[in-house]
């Protein structure tokens, strides 16, 4: 038996920028976060066999199924914000590609491309759940050009859901999409950049406003931020709590490029600490 605090589910991926390529996608970001935060983390992925998870994702537990190519997204940021092309597509994760003899208190649905199998639903069991539906909510073309969209049976997946996190982007701004979502699940947080984000329970809605950073780049934030959520909310914390944790923790990432964003042991300190003051 392999005991995991905290286990994703989404395809890793190559993210092309200006021709060169880093390892992304939110199975990396969120892994390496939560592994920052003390947690003993796995993931399920897809990806080609050329792809190296090992020397990236180092002491992350990983079942990766072959597939003939890892998903890979160009991504061009212009004025009016980011635009994606998928090139290639990993295979679907299903059910059986996770393993059985992996215990995971947190389970974490990170899709990108829409590569999270509906009947992951039923395999679930006691664990927290949090999903990060930025995947279920993209279609593309057949160029590969990324355009948002309604997320399809939300409904089924908001009501097992402890935690959802979305972004401002993933639902164009819709207030009332995301009052809709809010009234179907626990507790559903939607990030606004550098402005913070805002939660949503059952009770009320609350705002938070993140520290000032200076921004190089902000992939992977939206992600970073979810695993700190997560695993704050899964420890005990409220969500007030791990909502201004998670700011703090996603502030520190812009300030670096990729995968080096992640948290270090000093910043997860500072974090902890801040909080106490509040």
């Amino acid at each position: 038996m392999v005991e995991l605090d905290y286990l994703v589910i989404g395809h890793v991926t190559r993210d092309l920028r200006d021709e060169t390529f880093t390892i992304g996608g939110t199975a990396s970001y969120a892994a390496l976060t939560a592994r920052a935060l003390g947690c003993r983390v796995g993931i399920v992925t897809s990806a080609s066999p050329d792809l190296n998870l090992s020397q990236i994702l180092d002491d992350v537990w990983i079942t990766c199924t072959p597939a003939v190519a890892t998903t890979t997204f160009e991504n061009a940021y212009t004025s009016a914000g980011r635009r994606q092309t998928l090139h290639s597509l990993a295979k679907t994760l299903t059910p059986e590609m996770r393993p059985a003899d992996w215990k995971v208190k947190i389970i974490h649905l990170g899709p990108v491309a829409r590569e999270c199998d509906p009947a992951l639903i039923d395999v679930l069991g006691d664990a927290f759940v949090g999903l990060t539906p930025q995947g279920w909510m993209r279609r593309w073309d057949r160029i590969g050009q990324v355009r948002n969209c309604r997320w399809e049976k939300a409904e089924r997946w908001l009501a097992r859901a402890d935690a959802v996190v979305l972004s401002e982007e993933d639902v164009a701004g819709n207030e009332s999409l995301i009052a809709q979502y809010a009234a179907q699940t626990q507790i559903l947080v939607v990030t606004q950049g550098a402005a913070g984000c805002t939660v949503h329970t059952a009770s009320c809605s609350r705002r938070f406003p993140s520290p000032t950073a200076k921004e190089i780049d902000s992939t992977g934030a939206g992600d970073i931020f979810a695993a700190a959520f997560f695993v704050w909310l899964q420890h005990g914390g409220t969500p007030w709590e791990a909502a201004r944790f998670a700011n703090c923790i996603a502030s520190g990432s812009v300030a670096r490029s990729g995968l080096t964003g992640v948290p270090t042991s000093d910043e997860t300190a500072l974090c902890k600490q801040t909080l106490e003051l509040f």
